[in-house]
Parts: C-alpha cells; sequence; structure tokens
C-alpha cells in the first residue's frame, strides 16, 4: 500500500512516567504477594471422566468372561464396519435418541410383513420383470425364550460349548407358507416356485 519504508521509533517516556509505572509495579507485586493463593479447582472433564469410568467398570464387573468376550468382538466388529464404510471414529456412546429408536426395533413382537419385488429380484436366478407379493417374518422373540435357550446360553457364555454353531434364541420364522408362485421369464418360459412367501410367522 505504502511506497517507501518508515521505521517507527517508540516515543520517550519521562522520568514521572517511568517512576510511575515502577511504583504501580512494586505496589501490585507486594499486594499480590501479600494475597492467598487461590485453591486450584479439577476441571468438571475430568470429574465427568472418572465418574463414567467408575460406572462402566462397575457394570463391567456384573459380566461374565464370556459375555465380555462377546462384547469386545462386537465392538471390534462395529470399528471396522465403521472403517469400511469410510467413517473416521466410532461413536462409543450414541445419542439417547438413537438408543431408544434401536430398542423399539429391536422388541417389536414376531409378524408377517409383504414387499412387491420383482422374480428377478428373489435372486433365485430366474430373469423376469414380473413382480411378486413376497411375504416374510420379521420381529423379536423375546417372549418365547424357554429353558432351553437360558441354558444353552449359558453353556457357551462358559465356553462348554466352543464350535459348534448353535443359537441361544428363538428365531422368528415361517411356520407355514403361501401358495406356488408362477410366471414367464424373459423367454417365455413358464416356471413354479414352491414355498416362496411366508403365510404364518412364529418363534422357532
Amino acid at each position: 500500500m505504502f511506497n517507501g519504508s518508515r521505521t517507527y521509533s517508540p516515543l520517550p517516556s519521562s522520568p514521572s512516567s517511568s517512576r510511575a509505572s515502577s511504583s504501580s509495579s512494586s505496589s501490585s507485586s507486594s499486594s499480590s504477594s501479600s494475597l492467598p493463593a487461590a485453591p486450584r479447582r479439577s476441571p468438571r472433564a475430568l470429574q465427568r471422566h472418572s465418574s463414567l469410568l467408575s460406572h462402566y467398570s462397575s457394570l463391567l464387573e456384573s459380566y461374565t468372561e464370556g459375555e465380555i468376550r462377546q462384547l469386545i468382538s462386537a465392538l471390534v466388529e462395529r470399528y471396522s464396519q465403521a472403517m469400511n464404510s469410510g467413517g473416521h471414529e466410532l461413536p462409543l456412546f450414541p445419542r439417547a435418541g438413537s438408543r431408544r429408536k434401536r430398542a423399539r426395533a429391536r422388541h417389536k413382537p414376531c409378524a408377517l410383513k409383504e414387499l412387491e419385488v420383482t422374480v428377478s429380484e428373489l435372486g433365485l436366478g430366474y430373469e423376469s420383470d414380473e413382480t411378486v407379493l413376497f411375504r416374510y417374518c420379521s420381529g423379536t422373540c423375546e417372549a418365547a425364550v424357554r429353558s432351553y435357550d437360558l441354558s444353552l446360553k449359558s453353556m457357551r457364555s462358559k465356553r462348554k460349548i466352543k464350535k459348534e454353531k448353535v443359537r441361544a434364541r428363538p428365531c422368528c420364522r415361517p411356520l407355514a407358507y403361501d401358495d406356488d408362485v408362477s410366471f414367464l421369464d424373459a423367454y417365455n418360459r413358464y416356471y413354479t416356485v414352491n414355498e416362496l412367501s411366508a403365510k404364518e410367522c412364529g418363534c422357532v
């Protein structure tokens, strides 16, 4: 902005002003030395962090070794899924709203639902643009837990059952299937598929 460069020097201070500043600094130093030091307060973030740690440590003490292993493996799986999908960090404490939504979704009872799809979308190897009504079973079976499921879960947590793939809770599955479905594929060939859609759902 300016064509020439100039150097500026501070104005010389008068003796009276220097004396005043020295006297004020000495008085402030004497007054600050006479006052007692205020006690330090620990940051609130550290207090909250320590309370969370104590809460979750007492919570983990109530779990068995097998349940802690399952929890760690689930966290590792969630972390790998988040990193594979392009996420940079994994929220350890999700928001309460999302937790409530997931809890409501998890506790919906087993019921019959339906969806309109094309034959090609069924994944059975047929090429056809015809649409069918696909009925499926969805929901949880918490109310249908039996003594068998509780005992099986205990055996898994105690590592009595290690290699076998077993399910320690009932699953929402079709109890009966709907009528056969017939259609024409893209080459005008006629097909019939049986046991495609669910007719009745239950916990098995």
